[in-house]
């Protein structure tokens, strides 16, 4: 059984695509791409579709990620094949947690950043959007280092369906 992972920010062509380049990169590196499922969607409809933002796939491709990618909008009826939805910043977390049909489908909605110990109590990734070149460049840091100890995380619960 594949344990599913998905991404969510607001439009899905910024942070929630990065996360899900990254994250899928370091499935794969792993050992791990045939046992978990990388995918990302948005809260929002507006960009439904869509490539990833061209400064994101920019980013991905200066440090050696990939991936094509279309927005797409996150619909309640997916949690129940999800293991884990993880939101980007604190109003994903509230609207998909309001989003999920049951207490238990809320329970599967984490903050990226809290799988970062040096995060603090700082557990959003601001949204690059409106800025420059360095808010995505930021972006993909807090990305990167919330990655590996999501990886810990998925691990674990991947080698405990095995036991």
């Amino acid at each position: 059984m594949t344990y599913h992972v998905c991404f969510v920010c607001t439009g899905n062509i910024c942070r929630s695509p990065m996360a899900e380049s990254v994250f899928s990169a370091r499935v794969a590196e792993a050992g791990l791409d045939d046992q978990v499922v990388v995918d990302s969607a948005g809260t929002g409809g507006w960009h439904v579709g869509n490539p990833a933002d061209p400064r994101t796939v920019a980013v991905l491709e200066e440090n050696g990620y990939g991936g094509d990618h279309a927005a797409r909008q996150f619909e309640a009826s997916w949690f129940a094949d999800l293991d884990l939805v993880v939101a980007l910043d604190r109003g994903h977390l509230k609207a998909l947690r309001r989003l999920a049909p049951t207490a238990r489908d809320a329970e599967k909605v984490r903050l990226l950043r809290s799988y970062d110990p040096a995060a603090g109590d700082d557990l959003d990734v601001p949204d690059p959007y409106y800025g420059g070149m360095e808010g995505f460049v930021e972006c993909l840091e807090m990305v990167e280092a919330a990655s590996e100890g999501l990886l810990v995380a998925v691990r674990e619960q991947v080698e405990g369906r095995a036991a």
